[in-house]
Formats: structure tokens, C-alpha cells, sequence
């Protein structure tokens, strides 16, 4: 990808803290149906690193979904 690409992912992103959010709904049922898991913004942001991404922003939208922009890493700087 070039510099000035950007990855856009689709998902949902599980807040912080333990107030009542849809997102932990789908956790709980991820986990006990597929074995999986939903994430929180802070283990996007771990998962974009070690893809030598860097997370630049999380967008909501009128769903339940956001889109996580990331950036590649330049090698240069």
C-alpha cells in the first residue's frame, strides 16, 4: 500500500467500563456460538500494530457498526 492508503474495517467496537452496551451482547454471543469475539478499540489498535498499521480513528455510524481507519507505517519514519 501506498503512504497515503488507508484500511478501512467494519465493525463493532466494544466501550470501555462496564455499562450496558449491544456490543457485549454480540461478545457473549460470539463467544459461545463461533468461539469468537468482539473487540475494543484499545485491541483494534494492537491488532493494527502488529499488522504495522497505526490506527488513526474510529468512526460510528448510524448502526451498530464502525469503521476503523488505519494507516500503513513507514518503514522511513
Amino acid at each position: 500500500m501506498s503512504a497515503g492508503a488507508r484500511l478501512l474495517l467494519i465493525a463493532r467496537v466494544m466501550p470501555a467500563g462496564n455499562g450496558p452496551s449491544f456490543s457485549k451482547w454480540m461478545d457473549l454471543n460470539m463467544l459461545v456460538m463461533a468461539g469468537g469475539r468482539e473487540r475494543t478499540e484499545a485491541e483494534y489498535r494492537s491488532l493494527y500494530a502488529q499488522a504495522s498499521f497505526e490506527l488513526t480513528r474510529v468512526i460510528p455510524t448510524a448502526s451498530d457498526m464502525c469503521l476503523v481507519e488505519g494507516r500503513p507505517i513507514s518503514d522511513a519514519g
